[in-house]
């Protein structure tokens, strides 16, 4: 008489556990990447404790090589007045946030303001320029 044994050793392999570690991976990886940060050209901003908000229209950049960028796109100190009114024409108050590195000096800051004023002028346009700052610590 032939003894049958109840527990027998299945040869099918669960993947319900290992379907179950890839979602978790996918959900972790599509949380981390919405945490970069949104800037593509580095600059280590001046800091403040002022906590101003407000939409931005047009983000111009200056790095620390005195390098101008409208919306991420190097623009020359020369066409820097007609780039930014490409880019808010049509707006009646448009909101320009000035990104700029800690290490440049206050003139090319200046250049900025100057642009959007003269464009204020020339439109009749009351067009804002914000200083973006990291916070204090």
């Amino acid at each position: 008489m032939a003894i049958k044994t109840r527990n027998k050793i299945g040869v099918n392999f669960n993947t319900s556990s290992m379907s179950d570690l890839v979602f978790l991976l996918l959900i972790f990886f599509m949380l981390t990447s919405t945490l970069v940060a949104p800037n593509a050209i580095k600059l280590l901003l001046p800091s403040s404790s002022s906590k101003t908000m407000a939409k931005q229209t047009v983000t111009v950049y200056i790095n620390d090589l005195f390098q101008y960028y409208v919306d991420e796109t190097p623009v020359t100190d020369e066409d820097l007045t007609s780039v930014i009114n490409s880019r808010i024409d049509g707006q009646a108050d448009a909101t320009i946030v000035l990104r700029s590195d800690k290490s440049v000096p206050v003139q090319y800051v200046v250049n900025v303001i100057d642009a959007v004023n003269d464009i204020n002028n020339a439109t009749q346009q009351n067009h804002k320029v914000i200083l973006a700052t990291s916070p204090k610590k």
